[in-house]
């Protein structure tokens, strides 16, 4: 039979009593009790919070837990939205209308200066125009390089990243986004 030491390299570790600045992951045997004992973070749990206004899939998303941001999508069954809604935490409001409604487009920033971008319009066009919300009111942006849908955005309105996506094929590069335009930077993602 194989042993801890062999697998990992060191004996457990005996105590009489267990440590009180135990460390996640640590492995030790309690000599009083008789047991192998572990600390391990079971993590936290989600839970429930308000309704969306209305139902909507393939939409955008910024902001934090008690200020956040969704923004268009497609209003079900397959209705193509610039709807925005606000989130403070418990329920959801209405924000100002993006200029372009468009689906599975990306998102990044706060609720107050929030970036959207990219995405696709029915009957089918791939988007690379940019809106920056201002917490009430969108207004344009810098277009990105590559026009593209299905991607991951990340970071603030000043400084974002436009991740991936799709255009007629899965695309690997990444844009910056400075505040005023997308820049190109080197691929770091593989497509499958």
């Amino acid at each position: 039979m194989t042993t801890y030491k062999e697998i990992f390299g060191k004996y457990v570790k005996n105590y009489s009593s267990d440590p009180t600045a135990d460390i996640e992951g640590q492995i030790w045997y309690n000599t009083t009790s008789g047991t192998f004992k572990t600390n391990v973070n079971a993590g936290a749990a989600w839970a429930s919070g308000g309704n969306m206004t209305a139902a909507q899939s393939q939409l955008a998303g910024a902001g934090t837990q008690t200020a956040g941001l969704a923004f268009g999508g497609l209003d079900l069954p397959s209705t193509q939205v610039a709807t925005t809604q606000e989130y403070d935490g418990t329920s959801w409001g209405p924000g100002g209308n993006m200029a372009t409604a468009r689906f599975q487009l990306a998102g990044c920033g706060t609720q107050t200066a929030g970036l959207g971008f990219g995405g696709y319009i029915i009957p089918g066009t791939t988007s690379a125009a940019t809106e920056e919300y201002d917490g009430t009111t969108w207004g344009p942006g810098g277009n990105l390089g590559t026009a593209r849908r299905l991607f991951a955005g990340a970071g603030t309105q000043t400084a974002g990243l436009a991740i991936g996506g799709y255009t007629t094929t899965a695309v690997a590069n990444t844009e910056e986004y400075t505040g005023a335009i997308f820049t190109p930077t080197a691929s770091t993602l593989t497509t499958s």
